[in-house]
């Protein structure tokens, strides 16, 4: 969370602008709450460049939630969702389809243990999909599409939780997106949807009511009670992002920070090491192994790390290794600080 978003929850906790009650303490259906959502909603719809024919929706359940609501959704019968499957959450997202929905694997590069995105060649599209369904960044493995795939005429749908607002999109190019807010755009709790009108009619309409999307854009969010406390950090967040110049300016400020951790990683001589390829490395999400992989030495980079206040850098559980994320409020100074570590620790390792 950037500090001055912090600092801001801090000044306005306990009267929010005057009226004498916290966020937390507003009914959701108080003018208050429903101007709050209603900037959110304007500041991503500014700083993505949304055009008027989609729509915004301020759910609940995360980016997990989603795994079933699209296909629940846009899954047209007899028609297949084709899926690219770069790793850990499109897996999650496969799992779903499996319970019973038509889908088809159009391109994965797990054979190659998921270190790179697909490349255009190797995408099979079905001849008349429901939709294509892809994860923008791979936390875990630490791939990133540094270009989006070509769908056809099916809607392109996108999981964009740990990159969203860290780079210009052309959001025409997708039928819906959904983010989770917890890694750039505010904390745990909300999660944003964005869909193209027309797609949001697609579902039957004896779906529970909670799991179509037009409930949510008919009643502006606020058909049942929303995360109103996060979806009013999201809306500061978007402040943020104004102040710091905008989108362009927060894509700058993440390639240089990501230019720098990678250019030290391949400039160690082979002591710190990059499994993904070049051309598929993430710039929230640097994986990397110590020492050719050693765990003893790994564990003690990560301590070591901890008590020289650089936390979380051990990998996922379920891949070992180091992970660094740079997530949009990680301060360039954060990132210096740590390069500054690795050298120091690769020089004391001898």
């Amino acid at each position: 969370m950037p500090l001055p978003v912090l600092e801001r929850i801090r000044e306005e906790l306990l009267d929010w602008r005057g009226t004498g009650m916290s966020v937390m303490e507003m009914s959701h259906r108080a003018k208050e709450v429903e101007d709050i959502i209603a900037r959110a909603g304007e500041g991503l719809r500014r700083h993505l460049a949304i055009p008027d024919d989609y729509s915004i929706a301020f759910l609940q359940g995360g980016g997990s939630l989603q795994f079933t609501m699209v296909p629940m959704n846009l899954a047209v019968a007899g028609k297949p969702v084709d899926v690219l499957h770069t790793g850990t959450w499109t897996a999650k997202a496969l799992a779903e389809l499996k319970k019973g929905v038509l889908h088809n694997v159009a391109a994965s590069t797990e054979g190659e243990k998921f270190r790179r995105v697909p490349r255009a060649e190797e995408i099979k599209l079905s001849t008349d999909p429901s939709y294509l369904y892809m994860c923008t960044n791979n936390t875990i493995e630490g791939t990133q599409w540094q270009a989006m795939p070509e769908s056809g005429r099916a809607p392109l749908v996108a999981d964009m939780s740990s990159d969203i607002a860290s780079r210009p999109i052309e959001v025409k190019k997708f039928g819906l997106i959904f983010a989770g807010a917890q890694k750039n755009l505010g904390p745990s709790g909300v999660t944003v949807v964005i869909v193209r009108k027309d797609l949001a009619e697609r579902a039957h309409k004896d779906l529970p009511t909670l799991l179509q999307y037009r409930t949510y854009l008919k009643d502006h969010s606020l058909y049942n009670t929303p995360p109103t406390f996060a979806i009013y950090v999201l809306g500061l967040v978007m402040e943020w992002i104004t102040s710091e110049g905008g989108i362009n300016a927060i894509e700058k400020r993440n390639e240089g920070k990501a230019k720098l951790l990678y250019g030290a990683i391949d400039g160690s001589g082979g002591y710190y090491s990059c499994p993904v390829e070049k051309d598929s490395r993430s710039r929230m999400n640097v994986v990397f192994r110590v020492a050719s992989g050693d765990e003893g030495v790994e564990k003690r980079f990560a301590s070591e790390a901890a008590s020289a206040g650089l936390v979380g850098t051990a990998g996922h559980r379920s891949v070992g290794g180091m992970r660094v994320s740079l997530y949009n409020a990680v301060e360039p100074g954060a990132v210096e600080a740590l390069v500054g570590f690795m050298r120091e620790f690769q020089r004391k390792q001898g």
